[in-house]
């Protein structure tokens, strides 16, 4: 073999490595980029009261919320004052039949859900909020 057919080998080679070896971080930096979600505490813990007349019963929920880009997430962190005054409200209505059961309590997740993408959506037109999980939820009768 001359040198140069060597040379040629050798480089086809190194170049074959190099793509086996870059390909998976590509492919890694692609997934944790613009496609990668976005959680967003609603800090300090929402603590109202519910249930109408009659003795005082607490309910305490720590919320996070899933947002898909980083303009999502600008926009929920910009109208926080906002979602939080109609989740607070949306709260304070439940009743003791609608926070005892498991059903009731997704409900209440899915209404939450929906006051947050109602904000999101009509105040900036960003349709990006994915969901809502809480992380806590204590009922105090």
């Amino acid at each position: 073999m001359t040198t140069k057919l060597k040379f040629i080998v050798a480089a086809k080679f190194a170049i074959t490595l190099s793509l086996c070896l870059l390909t998976p971080l590509i492919a890694a930096q692609e997934q944790g980029g613009a496609g990668s979600p976005i959680y967003i505490p609603l800090k300090p813990s929402f603590v109202v009261n519910y249930g109408g007349v009659g003795r005082l019963k607490y309910l305490k929920a720590e919320l996070s919320v899933r947002v898909q880009d980083s303009d999502a997430a600008n926009a929920v962190r910009h109208h926080m004052p906002y979602i939080r005054n109609n989740l607070v409200l949306l709260f304070s209505r439940q009743t003791d039949e609608t926070l005892d059961t498991q059903v009731g309590k997704e409900a209440l997740r899915q209404e939450a859900l929906a006051e947050i993408r109602s904000v999101v959506e009509t105040e900036s037109g960003n349709g990006g909020v994915v969901d809502l999980y809480f992380e806590n939820f204590i009922v105090q009768k």
